[in-house]
This record gives C-alpha cells, sequence and structure tokens, in this order.
C-alpha cells in the first residue's frame, strides 16, 4: 500500500444545525477509519435538486425517518482519493480514485448476509435521509456525507474510477446507478422497446443513457421540454424517439410508436412533484406482459387496476438507488466508452459557496448539467 497522506487533525465541513436553514462551514475532527473502512479526500460532490428538498421538508413529509442527528454534514454524491485505509482493508489502497455509493447498510442482517443490502431495515444514503427507523444507527457509524473535505466510508461502498472518468464527472454516478438498476430491474436491452418517462431531467437523461448503453434498440423518450428533448435525441437520432407532454397524452403516441402493442418497459424517472394521472397515463402504455420500474417517487397516490395487470399479466416495480456492484459495471461501461460521461456540463464551486448552489440549482440546463461541491480541487 501507499503512504498513507498528512491529514491535518480538523478539516472543514458544511453544516446544517435546523431543518432548512442554511449550512455553516465549520473546523470539525477530520475522522479516522475503522478496520474495514476508508477515508476518502473529498475532490466532488454532487448536487442534486432533490436535496434542498429533503432539507426543508423531510421532518413534515416523513416524521419517523431520520436525518442524520443535526448539527449533519450531507452530501449524496462524492467522489475522492483515498487517503487512508483500516487495518482490514485489502481491496483498495491509499491513492486509489473513488466514488463512494452512499448506500449503507448495517452488514450482518439476513438480507446483506443474502447480498440484498437494499433490504436492509438499517439502509441510509449517507448524507441524505434513512428508509426505516433503524436507520440512525447506520448514520451513528458513517456521519459525514460529502460536503466536508474528508469522509469515512465502508470500503465496500466505494467504487474504483477509471482513468478517463474526473472525480467531478463520478459524482452523476449515483442518479445515473438509480436509472441502470431500474433498467435492470425491468429487463431492458435489445428487442425491449422502452420508454423513459421525464427523459430529460436530472434522474431521466442518464436512464437514457444507460438504455443505450444496455443495447436498447428503441427508446421512448417522454418529457416537457422541447427544446431539451431535441437535445437528447441528437445523441442517438436512430434509436431516440420523443414526445413531448404539451403535445397530448403519452398512451396514443406510444401505442402509435408500438404498431399498436404498447412498449415492453417503461422507467418513471418523474420526481414527487408529478401526478398520479401522468403515472396512469405511462401505465396505460405497457402491452400485454409489460413492465413499469418506478423509480422517481411520484408522491401522489395512484389507483392501479390490479384486475387488468393481472389478466395482462403486467408488472409493477418500486426501486432504490443501485448496489455498489451495479456501480463497478458503470465504471467499465465508462472506461469502454460505452457510457459516454462527456455529455454532462460540468458545473462546479467551492465548498463556501454551498448555500449560493442549493439556492440557483434550479437554473440549469436540464438533466445536462452537472453541479457539485469542490471541497478539494483533484
Amino acid at each position: 500500500m501507499g503512504a498513507e497522506e498528512m491529514k491535518p487533525e480538523t478539516m472543514r465541513a458544511a453544516r446544517m444545525y435546523d431543518v432548512g436553514a442554511p449550512m455553516v462551514l465549520e473546523e470539525v475532527p477530520t475522522p479516522k477509519p475503522t478496520a474495514l473502512d476508508v477515508i476518502v479526500k473529498v475532490h466532488a460532490c454532487g448536487i442534486v435538486p432533490n436535496l434542498g428538498n429533503v432539507l426543508r421538508n423531510w421532518t413534515t413529509w416523513f416524521p419517523k425517518l431520520p436525518l442524520p442527528k443535526l448539527p449533519a454534514t450531507f452530501g449524496l454524491d462524492p467522489a475522492g482519493t483515498v487517503v487512508e485505509v483500516g487495518s482490514g482493508v485489502t481491496g483498495l489502497k491509499v491513492g486509489d480514485r473513488v466514488y463512494v455509493n452512499p448506500g449503507r447498510s448495517c452488514g450482518t442482517c439476513r438480507a446483506c448476509s443474502a447480498g440484498n443490502p437494499i433490504g436492509c431495515r438499517s439502509m441510509v444514503l449517507q448524507g441524505y435521509f434513512g428508509f426505516t427507523e433503524k436507520a440512525q444507527e447506520t448514520f451513528d457509524r458513517y456521519p459525514f456525507g460529502g460536503l466536508c473535505e474528508y469522509m469515512i466510508a465502508p470500503a465496500n461502498g466505494c467504487v474504483k474510477l477509471p482513468d478517463n472518468l474526473t472525480c467531478q464527472q463520478a459524482t452523476r454516478l449515483g442518479y445515473t446507478g438509480t436509472g441502470y438498476s431500474a433498467l435492470r430491474k425491468g429487463g431492458a436491452g435489445p428487442d425491449v422497446v422502452t420508454l423513459v418517462n421525464g427523459a430529460t431531467g436530472t434522474l431521466g437523461l442518464p436512464t437514457v443513457l444507460c438504455a443505450l448503453a444496455m443495447g436498447t434498440t428503441k427508446v421512448l423518450a417522454v418529457a416537457r421540454n422541447k427544446a431539451l428533448l431535441e437535445e437528447l435525441r441528437q445523441i442517438a437520432p436512430d434509436r431516440i424517439f420523443t414526445h413531448s407532454t404539451e403535445d397530448g397524452p403519452v398512451r396514443g403516441w406510444a401505442i402509435d410508436q408500438t404498431d399498436g402493442d404498447g412498449v415492453d418497459l417503461a422507467v418513471d424517472c418523474v420526481g414527487p412533484g408529478g401526478t398520479g394521472e401522468q403515472m396512469l397515463d405511462v401505465m396505460r402504455s405497457l402491452r400485454r406482459t409489460g413492465r413499469l420500474v418506478n423509480v422517481g417517487a411520484v408522491a401522489e397516490r395512484v389507483p392501479v387496476n390490479v384486475h387488468k395487470m393481472m389478466d395482462w399479466n403486467q408488472s409493477l416495480i418500486g426501486s432504490v438507488w443501485f448496489t455498489t456492484a451495479e456501480g463497478m459495471q458503470l465504471a467499465e461501461m465508462i472506461r469502454a466508452k460505452t457510457l459516454d460521461f462527456n455529455l454532462f456540463k460540468q458545473e462546479g464551486y467551492p465548498l463556501e459557496r454551498i448555500n449560493e448552489v442549493l439556492a440557483g440549482i434550479e437554473n440549469r440546463h436540464g438533466g445536462f448539467s452537472n453541479f457539485s461541491v469542490i471541497p478539494n480541487p483533484e
């Protein structure tokens, strides 16, 4: 292993003291690894549009589900360089460039032991939020998100980066992996006509890119903004077909695009602000045996005709985040240039401007923009 970097005793971290309050930069103790952990010098941390919503509204939306104990350091998608490894770590070394998959689980429960970390009752997204009441114990083990200079992470949660991917680009692996996992659950691939709803957004656009990389030969891309849809279509005009919701419902167009059959797979990437009727419109576009994977988290209740789903042998699947193994697959696709992250426009800001970034992220060029905070330049 390489020589460990001399780390300072303290580091800068952005901390939030009250829900919805501005973050404050403070000096805090630099973390130390336990046996199976690493310390990562954070070069970039992604800022997604939903982060501001979570910081302002989580305790109102989901009062029983924990955030990290306040004051807390948030930050969902960090990438950087390993500067220290725990005594039991063998797969990583000092100097490795990594993306930290923030999906944390306990590691020892029945689900984790079966290789299903997302099924863990203690699962959290490090630096973001937890999924059950038991999540706080995981936050206590890994209290730092990526909005700081150094963070602790389990070695088995890190994805080594290929040489053709910068840390700033790697901050987009989170939402890309989310879309990729949804596509895998839905069986995407050649001759699987795939509809992506919300296709020009932060989640939807990389989902389209992953569908192409997985060999999908016909992608139906649905969104509102016609200019962004055309920009997306130009990436692969023989494989991407677009529809703006301003031109009417999705179902009739999708049925026409599939010679009356309907789509094999639909991935709904529309976020909590979407409506139940929008999702139903997409569901009505499915063919017999079609699958809808919900990954965007529309917040409204959706009345589902389960009798029809049974008769048509259809599936409605929920998908959250992605595994580190799936992240490694994405890294290999990027290394082999079947998945192109150069399409994202990078917008980087120093750590002290975190509150400005959160306030201004809505002024982005759809999913083509990639906002990140740079605690330590690469």
